[in-house]
């Protein structure tokens, strides 16, 4: 089985755009953007050469792409992409104005934090500015190749510590070559506008491993343990909060 990218390379040198082209779009309906016609400003955080971009071009939103590659975001401005772009490590935090955002999608690019010196800071960091520069009962959908539950929890518990509501949404469950996890979060307390959509794909359409009773069996039993566990988190931060006011 090959090495995944992120231990292997740097994030300047992995990119497969055709790859993140399908999951940018997964990713953007569970934004939820409302349909109301008025333009938005939205984050697309690790946006490689702006393909992504176009799509929220044409939807006739406004756009921020955020890359820690220069040659990618080189390639964006070649292109002539129409989103301003921004050079920068997420890791650091992001330096835009609060409440400016009104969505942001990350692709591939979140998990780069666990595999980084110091991840709990630089996740702190990431999720606290985030959460500062999008306006209150704004999403942020993230999809992130965790490469352990551990690395889901840490993920997962940066975000509401953060102040996020949300959870995990996961498409084609049964599937190991389809399945794909998204991490949907709003900016604020749980309310009815930030319940968790429902993923995608049953039995009769996706399970490639039917043969393999036991490997899906543990799958299951294993992210139900990290969810109850983030949900826990998701509680005492909500505590932590109601006590502070």
């Amino acid at each position: 089985m090959p090495s995944r990218p992120e231990i292997v390379e740097p994030p300047e040198i992995f990119n497969n755009d055709d790859e993140a082209r399908k999951l940018w779009e997964r990713a953007l309906e569970l934004l939820a953007l409302p349909q109301d016609g008025v333009r938005r400003l939205l984050l697309d955080i690790g946006c490689r050469s702006g393909l992504s971009g176009e799509r929220l071009t044409e939807s006739g939103h406004h756009w921020v792409g955020l890359d820690i590659s220069e040659s990618m975001l080189e390639v964006a401005l070649e292109r002539e992409a129409q989103g301003d772009l921004m050079h920068a490590d997420m890791g650091q935090g992001l330096r835009l104005q609060p409440g400016v955002l009104d969505g942001a999608i990350s692709i591939s690019a979140v998990q780069w934090l666990c595999n980084a010196d110091n991840p709990r800071k630089r996740l702190k960091a990431f999720f606290e500015s985030l959460y500062r520069s999008l306006a209150r009962g704004a999403r942020a959908v993230f999809q992130a190749y965790a490469e352990t539950d551990a690395q889901r929890v840490l993920i997962h518990s940066s975000a509401i510590r953060a102040g996020f509501s949300g959870g995990v949404v996961v498409d084609y469950p049964r599937s190991s070559k389809s399945r794909k996890e998204y991490l949907v979060l709003s900016c604020g307390p749980p309310s009815l506008s930030s319940a968790i959509p429902q993923g995608v794909g049953d039995d009769s359409d996706c399970s490639d491993d039917e043969s393999n009773e036991d490997e899906e069996f543990q799958v299951r039993v294993s992210h139900r343990r990290w969810l109850r566990k983030a949900q826990r988190l998701n509680m005492n931060a909500r505590r932590r909060r109601s006590r502070r006011c």
